[in-house]
């Protein structure tokens, strides 16, 4: 009995990395067996199968994906990337709250590349890791999204704005008006620099990110609504680009406030 297209593709990890493989292009018997570390006896049967069912096609013994085939891989790459990512950090993802990324968005989660989760120990609970205000300042433009108030954010991102570093920063309104509350004049500054736009997010959301060229930092509250000091960082040119996508779709929906700033202190 011949087995269905899914078992065909998900139950062998040949039949897989074969299939990914010739996404790449075509591949004869023995490019094959050096790129997959496996043997021609152990392989062959996995080729047949896969002819069998009109995923691939062999012409003077070379090897390449059906068009069947090619519409399958496109398919299977991004459920891969995606179980990559969250395998590689499982407990951190099981443990958050995706809401406030866009729907668009959690569906490219596999566009994040590689990520590391930064935890800090208990004794430096509050303090921002050095691996972020260090590459912060080297950045050429930044982008940030805040959703909570923390002490040290109003002088990082005015030393920021003082460097003349291009400088995009949305607050959601309960951080603005503590901004407005306890830093007035930084604010002010960064209101009416050339190099720098600040926003209000009128609909508060559960998340921090920070988009450089350079990294991505990112801060999502546990599933009960709680900032618990766990953070995901990347160098990755892919999950930058993922990154920035997140906050353009958040700007799009924020105010622009240069020089408009109420009150004073």
């Amino acid at each position: 009995m011949k087995s269905s297209l899914s078992d065909t593709i998900w139950l062998s990890e040949k039949r897989k990395r074969l299939l990914l493989l010739l996404m790449e292009g075509p591949r004869d018997i023995e490019q094959i067996k050096k790129a997959l570390n496996v043997t021609s006896k152990s392989m062959m049967p996995q080729i047949k199968i896969l002819m069998d069912h009109n995923l691939i096609q062999e012409e003077d013994r070379v090897y390449s994906l059906s068009n069947i085939g090619k519409i399958i891989v496109d398919n299977m790459n991004p459920l891969l990337n995606t179980i990559e990512v969250i395998e590689e950090n499982p407990e951190y993802w099981a443990t958050r709250d995706l809401s406030p990324i866009p729907a668009e968005f959690r569906q490219k989660l596999g566009e994040l590349g590689d990520c590391m989760v930064i935890e800090p120990d208990i004794n430096h609970l509050f303090d921002l890791p050095e691996e972020f205000t260090e590459n912060l300042g080297k950045s050429d433009k930044v982008k940030t999204m805040l959703s909570y108030f923390h002490p040290l954010y109003p002088r990082i991102y005015h030393d920021i704005q003082k460097k003349g570093i291009k400088l995009d920063l949305i607050f959601t309104e309960k951080v603005y008006n503590r901004m407005i509350e306890e830093c007035y004049e930084k604010i002010n500054d960064m209101a009416n620099a050339q190099n720098t736009n600040l926003y209000v997010l009128r609909n508060g959301i559960g998340t921090t990110i920070t988009v450089t060229d350079m990294f991505i930092y990112l801060c999502l509250f546990n599933k009960n609504g709680i900032y618990d000091h766990k953070k995901i960082m990347s160098f990755d040119d892919t999950t930058i680009l993922w990154g920035e996508r997140i906050f353009d779709h958040y700007k799009s929906k924020a105010e622009l406030i240069n020089k408009r700033l109420k009150g004073g202190v």
